[in-house]
């Protein structure tokens, strides 16, 4: 702790509090710290799996615990709860992501967002029929929706490497790319990926999420109404046979995006309230001492938070534990594949993982790409302003970096396959490599060109 002036000190992190970020720049620092993060959770998890610690490992994984009362329990191994439970946090995240961008980001204007709109439509169907031409039927059929998702952490976390040779408005296409493309893996679990239906729990899950939307109707901008609300949402969807997980999307989409003050009585009141503080300092300066002037400071504060949205404020305080906790642990206990060099060729030319790896690479790279080309050609967008189209083939190379989504998507399709699984989880490392690296590749040496012209 430093001294700097007369009664002010600060400590090293209190820096942070000097630095303004907006909430783009913001977001791609988060996710890349995030990225390199997931790497280094995979390569963990990779290396347990495949030393001695293997057989404590996997045990772990599969130690039940069991939370509730007696008469009302639920009881499921750490694994199950990593994915079902954590999970759901993750995806109340992502809820909060597409909320904004739909109300007031990239996505909130239909020219700006045709182009990502597109790309990743493109960039889901065309993975999806390169995977089901090689596994047309059986078991492996179950798989097509692995190579549909893109891990956005991992890409931005890739791209922002290339630092000042991209444009920021690249970085922003890849954003909004993914989040469509998250919506589309949401939709996809949701409609595809679904066990038996419970009509009564489902029941039961739909009239809380009413009971939500009326909390937002009226004007409710606590968190713990919500909270409340949504643990019972995630119970009610885990009866229902519907992934548990999405009802942190539902929950996310009732969580008001208006604030109780608006920006003009904020700054009138903010005003008032300056006036008053210097009042109450000239008589006391020590705020420990003095009541009127800590009750003015407190009073400044819920007015700060007042004049924020709620999903806002629960958007940028989630992105720290699901960035920095919950996706790495989920990487922990998903990413663990063990490899068996003997018959690493059979493993990586079977039509899973070659379905998976296929679609990934070359599924996204024609399809985003593709689909942009032919939208700029009909003109029914045009690119953002500085972006090329050799920028366009670098993102797509980059959107075949499926981590996350598509390993959960594989714990759904394959959840009775565990040879499929190995396989699928096998081709999604493979490809996430190969998209990652030649993404890089591409840009790195492109980019270059463009800034000498």
């Amino acid at each position: 702790m430093k001294k700097t002036a007369k009664h002010e000190y600060v400590a090293p992190w209190e820096k942070a509090f000097d630095s303004v970020l907006t909430p783009l720049d913001d977001f791609i620092h988060r996710q890349t710290t995030s990225g390199i993060l997931l790497m280094l959770c995979a390569v963990v998890a990779i290396f347990i799996a495949n030393s001695q610690w293997s057989e404590t490992y996997h045990h772990l994984l599969a130690i039940p615990f069991t939370i509730g009362i007696p008469g009302f329990q639920l009881s499921k191994s750490l694994h199950h709860w990593i994915n079902d439970g954590l999970m759901a946090l993750f995806f109340f995240v992502i809820g909060l992501e597409l909320k904004r961008e739909i109300l007031v980001g990239e996505l909130a204007n239909i020219k700006l967002a045709l182009l990502p709109i597109i790309a990743a439509v493109g960039g889901m169907l065309v993975p999806v029929l390169i995977y089901v031409s090689i596994n047309p039927e059986g078991p492996a059929l179950n798989g097509w929706g692995v190579p549909m998702a893109t891990d956005i952490a991992f890409a931005i976390g890739v791209l922002a490497l290339l630092g000042n040779r991209i444009p920021k408005s690249l970085l922003t296409f890849l954003i909004a790319l993914a989040i469509v493309d998250d919506l589309g893996a949401v939709l996809v679990i949701a409609l595809f990926y679904t066990e038996t239906i419970n009509v009564y729990a489902l029941a039961f899950a739909a009239v809380t999420m009413v009971l939500l939307i009326a909390f937002n109707l009226g004007g409710i901008r606590r968190a713990s109404p919500y909270i409340l609300g949504g643990l019972v949402l995630w119970v009610a969807m885990l009866q229902s046979g519907v992934h548990a997980t999405l009802a942190g999307i539902f929950l996310a989409f009732t969580i008001p995006m208006r604030p109780k003050y608006n920006a003009s009585r904020f700054l009138v009141q903010i005003n008032e309230m300056v006036t008053q503080i210097k009042r109450a300092y000239q008589h006391e300066e020590n705020i420990v001492k003095n009541d009127e002037l800590r009750s003015r400071v407190r009073a400044l504060g819920d007015g700060v938070l007042l004049v924020q949205a709620p999903a806002q404020i629960m958007e940028r305080k989630m992105h720290i534990p699901s960035a920095y906790i919950i996706i790495p642990v989920f990487s922990l206990a998903n990413a663990g594949i063990p490899i068996d060099w003997a018959s690493i060729g059979s493993v990586i030319t079977h039509p899973v993982s070659v379905g998976i790896t296929a679609g990934l690479v070359f599924g996204k790279l024609i399809g985003i790409a593709g689909f942009s080309w032919i939208a700029v050609k009909l003109g029914i967008t045009s690119l953002p302003g500085g972006l090329n189209f050799k920028h366009i083939i670098g993102v797509s190379l980059m959107g075949g970096i499926g981590f996350t989504m598509s390993i959960f998507i594989a714990e759904l399709g394959f959840a009775q396959s565990a040879e499929n699984l190995l396989m699928a989880k096998t081709g999604i490392l493979l490809a996430s490599v190969l998209a990652g690296g030649s993404g890089f590749i591409w840009l790195f040496l492109t980019a270059k060109k463009i800034e000498d012209n």
